[in-house]
């Protein structure tokens, strides 16, 4: 239990910097009905955000995975040294191509109307990328103060920008329309640009806070080890654009796919846009989680009986991604009191496909969890086959059923695909690195708390009253609380914190 608790601690450190850095942007997400009044305004960053992902995997190329799986087996400064010399060459060279075939992506994008956007995503992309190297070291080095720095920084950074540009000067300027300074740095047309503007700002901000990071990087490039981390992370390239196939397919394809005239299909993508990102509280806790695991299921692996830890860290991991789960499809008609409560009644469309897709996006974290099996046996291109397949699955399952069920035909393809993926690696998985998972635990308390959901839907039609429908939610809550530390109670009490709770 010690390793757990050791992951525990990490996660922390680690994983919540990640959250309040990405909670503090999921709130600017929400406070974007609040600037905007129609949906189809957001429409464009909506696909923006969605090109994003495709971009990090194709720019970074698994080099961060691969930092954590050579550092075990090599010369760390030699193996910094080496990537962060590719890092850049590479960032370079994409970054040129992005500008030169600029005008093909506004068009393919439909960004007619915004292309400066692209200009705008290119930027971000080049500080991420460059930045991401950097991140691994302070992770594989336990320095999670400069971490949570550097992450928080580019959050409040991105954040100030917004609520100044998007919030605080169109406000002052009602009330005083001539103002020479503010004429000097403000654009209204650049209008939902600043959302952007404000990512870029964050990049620089956490570029320039990891500059000690950089300069420790000598031009020392061994062509040999290079040769042989490609080989290792090259496959990892298939699994990360599979993997944002399948978390972004359905917002890249909706407007083309949908049988709606263009602003209307503007209006249903930015209306599900937003409703994603509320299934996307667990996905954030998810990378909180990984943050910490993943420098840790590597460091454990030469250690004794390592399967054993991984099949308790998915034992509560699962039960973590459970409270996640009743806290967002229980509470859910608080979410839609935000959104009328700013007389946006259009934002509430759509709310209904939440727990569909927060329940996806745990078979995505349980499947996150699984892949450890192929990390470690070098078998980076059998994650590469599943997550193809899983692709495959969202692509035809997004063209058959966006055009007839719209958001829940969108929801239902990113469920399937996460629920196959989950299934298969787990199997795969077995064969060739067998961990003794708690399976029918695991599958009792998903069970559980779906049909903790549906009795919660089912109170809902007989008072649709807003505090029966948040009493009856709490005790819910409390009583999977009641179940899961009565079951639980004998490996929770040895935990940290929750320990002391229960003793």
């Amino acid at each position: 239990m010690s390793s757990i608790k050791k992951l525990a601690g990490q996660t922390v450190w680690y994983g919540i910097p990640s959250i309040v850095s990405r909670f503090i942007g999921y709130i600017t997400n929400l406070a974007l009905p609040i600037f905007f009044a129609q949906p189809s305004k957001t429409a464009d960053l909506t696909q923006i955000y969605a090109i994003f992902p495709f971009l990090n995997v194709l720019f970074t190329y698994g080099l961060e995975t691969a930092y954590f799986r050579f550092s075990q087996t090599t010369d760390r400064k030699k193996l910094y040294n080496t990537l962060s010399i590719s890092l850049l060459i590479s960032t370079i060279i994409f970054t040129f191509i992005l500008f030169l075939f600029r005008g093909e992506i506004v068009t393919i994008a439909k960004l007619e109307q915004n292309p400066e956007f692209v200009d705008y995503m290119i930027g971000v992309v080049f500080f991420d990328t460059l930045s991401t190297l950097a991140f691994a070291k302070l992770r594989q080095e336990n320095r999670p103060r400069q971490y949570a720095f550097a992450k928080l920084a580019t959050a409040v950074v991105m954040v100030a920008v917004v609520l100044i540009f998007l919030g605080f000067i169109p406000h002052y300027l009602k009330s005083h329309p001539s103002n020479a300074f503010l004429d000097l740095i403000y654009n209204p047309k650049i209008g939902a640009g600043y959302y952007l503007i404000g990512n870029i700002a964050g990049s620089i901000a956490t570029f320039i806070i990891l500059q000690q990071e950089f300069l420790q990087i000598r031009f020392k490039f061994d062509k040999k080890l290079w040769k042989e981390v490609m080989k290792y992370a090259l496959p990892l390239i298939i699994v990360g654009m599979g993997g944002m196939i399948n978390d972004m397919m359905s917002r890249l394809i909706y407007q083309h796919v949908v049988n709606l005239p263009e602003e209307q299909a503007k209006h249903e993508l930015g209306i599900f846009g937003n409703i994603y990102r509320l299934a996307v509280l667990i996905t954030i806790m998810i990378q909180a989680f990984r943050m910490a695991a993943e420098p840790f299921f590597f460091n454990q692996s030469g250690g004794e009986n390592p399967q054993r830890i991984y099949a308790r860290v998915m034992k509560f991991f699962v039960i973590v991604c459970c409270f996640m789960f009743l806290f967002i499809s229980l509470y859910i008609d608080v979410f839609a009191w935000f959104f009328t409560a700013i007389h946006r009644e259009k934002w509430v469309q759509g709310l209904g496909v939440v727990p569909i897709l927060a329940l996806g996006n745990i078979f995505l974290g349980i499947y996150y969890n699984l892949s450890i099996w192929y990390k470690l046996t070098n078998k980076n291109m059998s994650g590469a086959i599943i997550t193809i397949l899983g692709a495959v699955i969202t692509i035809v399952l997004n063209v058959l059923l966006i055009p007839r069920y719209h958001y829940t035909g969108a929801a239902i393809a990113t469920f399937c695909c996460y629920l196959f993926m989950m299934i298969t690696s787990y199997f795969w998985g077995q064969k060739h690195y067998p961990v003794p998972y708690a399976i029918k635990k695991i599958t009792t308390y998903l069970i559980i708390i779906v049909s903790i959901y549906g009795f919660h839907r089912a109170l809902h039609l007989i008072s649709q009253n807003m505090w029966f429908n948040l009493g009856t939610a709490t005790v819910l809550l409390l009583l999977f609380t009641y179940f899961i530390t009565k079951i639980e109670r004998a490996e929770l009490i040895k935990l940290p914190v929750i320990g002391k709770l229960l003793k």
